[in-house]
This record gives structure tokens, sequence and C-alpha cells, in this order.
């Protein structure tokens, strides 16, 4: 990720001072962006982490699906174990369960 650097004007202009009036000092301002950056960095880890889950149940669903037509076929013991991949990825990382 690159690191995006602001122009003086850009600076000035958000810390207010081409206006007469300091709307924040430079340590408030740069202390702010630090902290809106963290966050932002923390919703994306946590919707991917979402997302990543999210696909790991459709995975696990299409092998339940695909268990139930082997077990038609009567194939029990291998959509037992059809049964049995798909629970392993569901808890593939217990702590995502939610």
């Amino acid at each position: 990720m690159s690191k995006v650097e602001l122009s003086d004007f850009q600076k000035r202009f958000l810390l207010g001072q081409g206006a007469g009036q300091t709307l924040f000092t430079e340590k408030e301002f740069t202390e702010a962006l630090a902290q809106a950056k963290a966050e932002i960095m923390a919703i994306a880890i946590q919707t991917s982490k979402q997302a990543i889950f999210i696909e790991r149940e459709a995975c696990a669903e299409l092998v339940m699906q695909e268990a139930d037509k082997v077990e038609r076929g009567g194939k029990p013991q291998l959509a037992e174990v059809l049964r049995v991949v798909a629970d392993k990825i569901i808890n593939r990382i217990p702590s995502q369960r939610q």
C-alpha cells in the first residue's frame, strides 16, 4: 500500500491556517489521521474474515449437498465421510463461528 503525503496547501487547508484560524494543530491532525487509518484497517480485516467465513460456509453447503446425492445413490458410508469433511470445513477456525 502506498503512503500518500498531503501537499502543503492541503495541510494548511485542513489545519485551517488559510482562514486565519487553526481548527486542529498538526499534531492533532496527525493523531486523528493515524486513528482513522487504524479504524479503517480494523474494519477491513474484520470484513475480510467475515467474507472468508461466508465462503467457507458456502463450500461446506456444497459438500453437504453432494453427500445427500451420494447417499441417495446408495453409498451411505461415502456420504458420511463427505458430511465429516463439510463439518471440518465449517469448524476450521472455531473462533470465527458466530
